[in-house]
């Protein structure tokens, strides 16, 4: 015996009006014709107004960021209308950021590859008045410098972040914990000081050389690399290490061959985004170490010259020709960016290179 359902009432039906607003998504061709209205009306409101370029695009954008809302609530609905308004206001946060690092990149560009020679690399600025010279002695000192604060920052950065996931445990791994998180938040001034006044105390007042440039980088790199290190170590599996122990291995060797392999990637990118944090650090330098306009490859003895130091007195006290020293800033300037660009490039490398391979 079969039964046959009620038949639905008329009412019940779904409403064939209602599916096109539920489903009909916005026409691609909609965001790109409210962008053209949006300028439009931006450059009808510079044109009356005589407003600049920055105030043209604010109207522009907060044209668009009102009516491509409303012209999505009337196709699409409420729920997509409000998706649609998130991805735009998001999408118009991330271009606005890169429009100051884009005029950077632009402004340091155009204005350093003038003097971007090979004279440059290879002159100093001793006896230098005017037009030549170069920053051979400020690439050199930064490079020094720099390589002896990474000597002295990533053994110990290393070995604290080991002993703090591997071994620490109670009120001494806490102080540590609170040391580095205070170390990471001091001004680099700071450093420049401490480094100053140890050296004093060992030497003796007037001290400049490079060596205390490093400690002084090193005491602002240090914190960097350990809560890098410390972050990757925690990163790996702990399954690893059971297995190690399981097997008889101790635990110094199990981290020796087992933990820091599986986190070298992330080591190696940590260590090297701290190097081009600290490479570009000015007031420290200039407590310490102070400025030369000679070559000096001794960081033990004698003032040396980096290029941040080499960049603020070629503005500051640019000379009686500034054109010339104003065009060496900016020209060293290019080549501290180049060096921190070329450092990231590295830690992309370390970390594809030691990333764990996966099974074939």
């Amino acid at each position: 015996m079969t039964t046959t359902a009620p038949p639905r009432p008329a009412g019940d039906a779904p409403s064939v009006g209602a599916l096109p607003r539920l489903f009909r998504p916005l026409p691609r061709w909609v965001p790109y014709a409210v962008g053209a209205v949006a300028l439009a009306v931006a450059l009808l409101v510079r044109a009356v107004l005589g407003s600049g370029p920055v105030t043209t695009a604010l109207v522009a954008g907060l044209v668009f960021l009102v009516v491509v809302p409303i012209v999505s609530r009337r196709i699409e609905g409420t729920r997509r209308a409000a998706d649609r308004t998130v991805t735009t206001v998001v999408t118009a946060m991330f271009l606005a950021t890169l429009v100051p690092l884009v005029s950077v990149l632009y402004t340091v560009l155009s204005r350093g590859v003038g003097r971007f020679d090979g004279d440059f690399f290879t002159l100093t600025m001793r006896n230098v008045i005017g037009e030549g010279g170069g920053a051979q002695h400020a690439i050199v000192g930064t490079l020094i410098i720099t390589g002896l604060a990474t000597v002295m920052s990533v053994p110990v950065g290393l070995l604290t972040a080991i002993y703090l996931v591997e071994y620490g445990r109670g009120r001494l791994a806490r102080a540590v914990t609170f040391l580095v998180d205070v170390m990471t938040g001091i001004p680099s001034i700071v450093a420049g000081l401490f480094a100053y006044a140890l050296f004093v105390l060992v030497v003796g007042p007037g001290v400049r050389f490079g060596i205390g440039g490093a400690v002084a980088l090193s005491v602002l790199m240090t914190p960097v690399v350990v809560r890098a290190s410390e972050e990757m170590l925690k990163l790996v599996p702990a399954e690893l290490r059971e297995a190690s122990y399981a097997l008889g291995v101790p635990k110094w060797r199990t981290i020796l061959k087992v933990v820091l392999p599986v986190a070298a990637a992330g080591i190696g990118t940590g260590v090297t985004l701290a190097i081009a944090r600290v490479i570009g650090e000015t007031a420290p330098l200039l407590l310490i170490v102070g400025t030369t306009d000679s070559l000096n490859s001794d960081p033990l003895n004698g003032r040396m010259e980096t290029l941040p130091i080499y960049t603020f007195y070629s503005f500051t006290q640019p000379g009686s020709r500034p054109e010339f020293s104003i065009d060496r800033a900016w020209t060293a300037a290019l080549v501290l960016m180049v060096i921190v660009l070329l450092l990231n490039a590295v830690a992309r490398l370390i970390a594809r290179a030691f990333a764990p391979k996966g099974s074939r």
